[in-house]
């Protein structure tokens, strides 16, 4: 789910955080990407003719392995050298929202059992990719793909989206690919919004800069933490009434949630017997540890992980995807290739000019910045493909985010 509006809310608050790029824009850079939502995405959107996932000759999903696959060779063709983090286990205040979201599974399968026989295709496929929910043995295969594929993954303590941020912060990558804005809320300086989808689709990456948007908005580290909280988490239900502007404004006022609270409770007791007050605050709302959860992720320190992109191991690859699982033998090893041919060292010798900024990436940012405030397309988004608005768009939020 990560954070409801928060997208739209630094769109209008603080325009300069954020900045259009072309894919090509992060040739060299180390990426890191949020595996478990990924997962979720391709066993939701890759499927047959039949509307069904992909499988092989003994009936096994293979939906994931093929997106895996080829999304992180279209990474790597561009000179990006992405990594993934998968999920561990998550907080303890995180169960309610799982509870809700197996609830949503069980009722979706329940109404496709009832409308087997009169459902329409569409109605039937909806209700099909509402019941998807990887498994443990989705996982450990992915993680065995990426390992042949020569591509670093970690397994986090509790959220990839707070180990990612961990490992920006530590300078072991350049930036987050998610489309979970609580990226920022974990600390990450540079979240990368559509990275996942930019080049298959020609649209271009939403790079998102958390320091501009704490200026834009005025806003300290603890206070923007305790935005995010009252426009809607993970952990907890939001506050009603009260949308993203309107906590955004009582945050500046009042500087905390502690403050917030007295002042909604002040605000709802003027108002008139026998009427519910302007806001409705749920029963259970602990908000202290979301909070804490935010400030103190379960992370890994960034200084104790080591990442290396390795040549792919291509005979263990078209054994685990073509003699077991029934992908085409050329097409693996072609991929192979390609993985050999991008992982190397003239790649790596490009590295150093892109951690630190070249004139022309400076005077692009300078360049979208003011374009983000007028409204306006500026060099990078000139070049994008997809003519996508340098003010950051607002576009669909992708399938299963959290």
């Amino acid at each position: 789910m990560g954070i409801k509006g928060l997208t739209a809310l630094i769109t209008d608050e603080a325009p300069k955080a954020i900045k259009v790029r072309d894919y090509k824009s992060y040739f060299g850079r180390k990426v890191g990407i949020d595996a478990s939502m990924c997962l979720y995405q391709f066993l939701v959107a890759i499927r047959g003719n039949d509307g069904q996932n992909l499988m092989n000759e003994a009936g096994e999903t293979t939906s994931h392995l093929m997106g895996f696959f080829y999304r992180t060779l279209r990474m790597v063709d561009n000179g990006m050298k992405p990594m993934y983090v998968f999920d561990g286990k998550p907080p303890d205040l995180k169960a309610k929202v799982l509870e809700a979201r197996f609830g949503k599974r069980t009722e979706a399968a329940d109404q496709a059992e009832e409308e087997k026989d009169v459902a329409t295709e569409e109605r039937a496929d909806q209700l099909a990719r509402r019941q998807v929910k990887p498994t443990k043995q989705h996982n450990v295969e992915v993680r065995e793909l990426l390992g042949l594929m020569g591509i670093p993954c970690v397994t986090a303590p509790s959220e990839a989206e707070a180990q990612c941020a961990e490992l920006v912060k530590a300078g072991k990558i350049y930036a987050v690919g998610s489309e979970d804005m609580d990226t920022l809320t974990f600390g990450s300086p540079v979240l990368l919004k559509y990275l996942t989808m930019a080049e298959a689709r020609k649209m271009a990456i939403n790079e998102v800069s958390l320091p501009d948007t704490l200026e834009g908005m005025g806003l300290t580290m603890d206070q923007f933490i305790d935005l995010c909280i009252l426009c809607g988490c993970d952990y907890m239900e939001p506050i009603k009434g009260m949308g993203p502007k309107t906590a955004l404004k009582l945050i500046r006022e009042h500087g905390s949630i502690e403050s917030v609270m007295e002042h909604i409770e002040e605000v709802n007791s003027k108002a008139a017997e026998g009427k519910k007050g302007k806001y409705t605050v749920p029963e259970f709302f602990p908000y202290k540890e979301a909070r804490e959860i935010f400030r103190h992720p379960d992370v890994h320190k960034g200084s104790e992980v080591e990442l290396e992109w390795k040549k792919p191991d291509v005979e263990g690859l078209v054994k685990f995807m073509c003699t077991d699982r029934g992908f085409s033998e050329d097409r693996v090893r072609k991929g192979a290739e390609r993985l050999t041919k991008s992982i190397g060292t003239k790649q790596q010798g490009r590295l150093d000019g892109f951690f630190t900024a070249a004139p022309k990436r400076k005077a692009e940012d300078e360049e979208d910045s003011k374009a983000n405030v007028k409204g306006k397309g500026g060099a990078a988004a000139k070049k994008a493909k997809s003519g996508a608005a340098a003010k950051g768009g607002k576009g669909s939020k992708a399938s299963g985010s959290k």
